[in-house]
């Protein structure tokens, strides 16, 4: 029998907020950036993703400029300061439930994403998620450009970068037997690709598409 893929977005999905927005205002804490000036633009760059008018280039070179200087090192002790600072706090039990609950009908569970793989991996190791997709970005030696590597892992593009990871596999998998889980208006190209879109927590368009088209919504917040 085929395994099935349980599909789930991050940011307000599993995890109640933004984790590329939180690491904005993390840096601002941290003082690494002009509190002023990087809320400002990390706002509107957030304003922009609601929008559905994000341009994801220049949000992930705004987002990795104040660090493109950090070794790996640097940056994994900055990711585990995040992570305890930001990330755990947003984390939702009944996210956590839900992906057990997958895991033990034997479901293949994936985060997909458009956050960077960076910010990202950590916080899918939280999850207990091996199978992370998301907008890769580029490297010159240990340190990071600011650039995106391949295709951004962000509206169209998720299906995109899906069926690439499904090319890679050598087990039987399909979109067409696969669950996806989001909040954004922003993922309607994988929710219309997938066999069982879920809405979770969704934003006012996603939820007049989900109610139009009789799709399933639930809340994973307590």
């Amino acid at each position: 029998m085929q395994q099935r893929l349980a599909l789930f977005d991050l940011d307000n999905t599993l995890l109640d907020g933004d984790s590329d927005h939180a690491w904005g205002e993390f840096l601002i804490d941290r003082g690494l950036v002009d509190k002023k000036i990087h809320r400002a633009r990390n706002d509107q760059f957030y304003r922009d993703y609601l929008d559905e008018n994000l341009d994801i280039f220049a949000y992930v070179a705004f987002t990795l400029e104040p660090i493109l200087r950090y070794t790996n090192e640097q940056r994994k002790s900055l990711c585990k300061d995040f992570m305890k600072y930001s990330i755990n706090s947003m984390i939702l039990n009944k996210a956590r439930n839900l992906i057990d609950k997958h895991k033990s009908q034997g479901d293949l569970c994936i985060i997909i994403t458009a956050t960077n793989s960076f910010i990202t991996k950590p916080i899918a190791n939280a999850f207990k998620i091996d199978n992370l997709i998301a907008t890769e970005v580029e490297t010159a030696e240990e340190y990071l450009t600011g650039k995106i590597l391949g295709t951004p892992c962000y509206q169209d593009g998720k299906v995109v970068k899906l069926k690439q990871w499904l090319a890679s596999q050598s087990d039987n998998l399909s979109i067409a037997n696969s669950v996806f889980y989001s909040d954004s208006v922003n993922d309607l190209a994988l929710l219309e690709a997938v066999k069982e879109p879920i809405a979770v927590d969704p934003d006012r368009k996603l939820l007049q598409i989900s109610r139009d088209r009789n799709w399933q919504i639930l809340s994973l917040r307590e």
